[in-house]
């Protein structure tokens, strides 16, 4: 059976749009939780957004000087915007609450924890906002693990519909 990309939720309305989504944050990372955050952009990376060209499979977030980054994400250059344009990998600013930024600071204090960007998205107002999730790095056993589970759900699944 081919992979089915996620519906978005009922509640996303029409301009929900996901523009990036990184793929392999599951795979490598068990995320124990996640937060929605804004992100400081300029007009250019926006439109380039609205095209696609968006990469954040290498980026990550990290809180410097009491401010959340997000560092290493790859937003294509805006053809139209010649003068004006922006540096396609720059430092953007993420935007939560202090409560939030308190606590995903206390989050990666934690032996092994990080902060990994697992998707990137126009909401229901057509903002940008960025769901960010707390991870802990995954061993190589434990991805092995997830996978044989994926292979046993997915034999469950086809003998349980060859009976029926």
């Amino acid at each position: 059976m081919p992979h089915m990309a996620k519906k978005p939720k009922k509640d996303a309305g029409p301009n929900y749009k996901v523009i990036a989504e990184n793929r392999r944050a599951r795979h490598e990372y068990s995320i124990e939780d996640d937060i929605e955050c804004g992100i400081v952009l300029m007009g250019s990376e926006v439109k380039s957004m609205r095209q696609g060209g968006t990469n954040i499979a290498e980026s990550y977030a990290s809180v410097d000087d009491g401010e959340l980054w997000l560092i290493n994400a790859h937003i294509a250059p805006y053809d139209q915007a010649k003068t004006w344009g922006h540096e396609e990998r720059r430092k953007r600013k993420l935007l939560v609450s202090k409560k939030e930024l308190a606590r995903l600071w206390n989050a990666t204090q934690r032996k092994g924890m990080t902060l990994v960007p697992l998707v990137i998205y126009f909401n229901h107002k057509g903002l940008v906002k960025m769901k960010i999730g707390i991870a802990k790095g995954k061993q190589t056993h434990d991805k092995r693990a997830d996978e044989a589970k994926r292979d046993w759900n997915r034999q469950k699944a086809r003998l349980l519909r060859e009976k029926g």
